[in-house]
């Protein structure tokens, strides 16, 4: 009898045992699993690091601010990376998925052709890439929100747009030095500069800022309301080395802001 007691006893603790595992197991899965408000941002960062890659080796091949950008180049095409795969392993919709595959492609050309001797067509080749994987997360990104139903804030959406669209001034600016003097350089560059102005207004007009939000928004309008006529100035040229730290100094800047407008959510 006292032998059968130590019996049902062990398997009690047993079954306690296999019940608190699958419970850790199960809270282990949920905690891990990405939601689809952070699958969006996501698509939306890479939106911001299509258009970094493409500056920063630009930049780097124009012999210009080469520490900075090369080490920047280094760091993004790592985070590019993480979150392209942390996107494939996360979404099952098969037409996103299939988008997926077609942008991680042009991150594979353009990671390749970053790393091989700097020419002018090398440079248009990227510049290419660049806007093949910007319309690619762009697309990802809203059908993310279609597909999931996930309602993220216009401000939200925004102020993330105003970091990718600093960073394609910057790509378009060095560019046009490099001797790429196309009209779309200079008409990309100048829907850049008006599609910032515009939400940048918006975004400091908006009555639900908190006193941070508008401190920061403040500082950046002193900043762009000189900064913008450099970037519009892109055919006479000479001042690469502003451009570069002024529009890393909105993007960063911008990010921060789409942090305090997702806790303002």
């Amino acid at each position: 009898m006292l032998a059968r007691g130590k019996v049902v006893r062990k398997f009690g603790f047993a079954l306690l045992a296999i019940f608190f595992y699958s419970q850790f197991a199960i809270a282990a899965a949920t905690a891990s699993k990405i939601s689809a408000v952070e699958l969006i941002d996501m698509a939306g960062k890479q939106r911001v690091l299509s258009q970094m890659i493409a500056k920063d080796y630009l930049y780097k091949g124009a012999d210009v601010a080469v520490n900075k950008s090369s080490k920047q180049l280094a760091k993004t095409l790592k985070e590019s990376l993480y979150i392209q795969q942390k996107l494939k392993e996360s979404i099952s919709d098969p037409r996103i998925v299939n988008l997926i595959s077609f942008v991680e492609m042009n991150f594979q050309d353009i990671s390749a052709k970053t790393k091989e001797k700097f020419n002018t067509d090398n440079a248009q080749y990227v510049l290419d890439l660049s806007e093949s994987m910007l319309e690619g997360n762009e697309y990802i990104m809203t059908s993310l929100q279609k597909s999931s139903g996930a309602k993220t804030s216009k401000l939200i959406d925004m102020s993330a747009r105003q970091a990718m669209l600093s960073q394609r001034i910057a790509k378009y600016y060095i560019a046009y030095q490099l001797g790429i003097k196309d009209d779309n350089t200079i008409k990309q560059m100048n829907k850049a500069v008006e599609a910032f102005s515009k939400a940048h207004k918006l975004l400091m007009s908006n009555k639900t800022n908190t006193p941070e939000l508008n401190a920061k928004l403040k500082k950046i309008d002193r900043l762009w309301s000189v900064v913008y006529k450099f970037y519009l100035d892109i055919e006479m040229g000479g001042l690469p080395l502003i451009v570069y730290n002024t529009t890393d100094e909105i993007t960063k800047n911008m990010n921060e802001i789409t942090s305090l407008y997702v806790k303002l959510k």
